[in-house]
């Protein structure tokens, strides 16, 4: 990846025409749940969204392989999307730029009050 890529994000704005053009081939309740799990991951996201791209293309080859084997998208995923999301990326592990931003700030105030 060149630095201007890196700099602009093409390559995620690339990846993420690949996994809709592939989400498009897929029925229509499991492009219904594709969206919505993207929607749900990207509060996960680190600044740049680079730490979701393997995350994203492994739900969407899940998704793949069960609409071939004529799953129903409740029998993979459940009714609870938020909370597959949660489990997906482990909650608690996970930090998000604004967990850390919010660690930073407080940091600082404690700092600043001298604790």
């Amino acid at each position: 990846m060149s630095f201007w890529g890196k700099i602009t994000g093409s390559d995620i704005t690339k990846e993420m025409k690949v996994f809709e053009s592939r989400a498009k081939k897929l029925p229509t309740d499991y492009q219904v749940a594709w969206e919505k799990i993207s929607a749900n991951l990207w509060s996960y996201s680190d600044f740049t969204g680079r730490n979701l791209m393997p995350i994203l293309d492994g739900v969407l080859g899940m998704l793949e392989e069960t609409a071939a084997d004529g799953e129903s998208v409740q029998e993979v995923l459940g009714d609870d999307i938020k909370g597959f999301c949660s489990a997906l990326v482990g909650e608690e592990g996970a930090k998000s730029f604004r967990d850390k931003w919010r660690k930073q700030l407080n940091d600082n105030i404690a700092k600043k009050l001298g604790k």
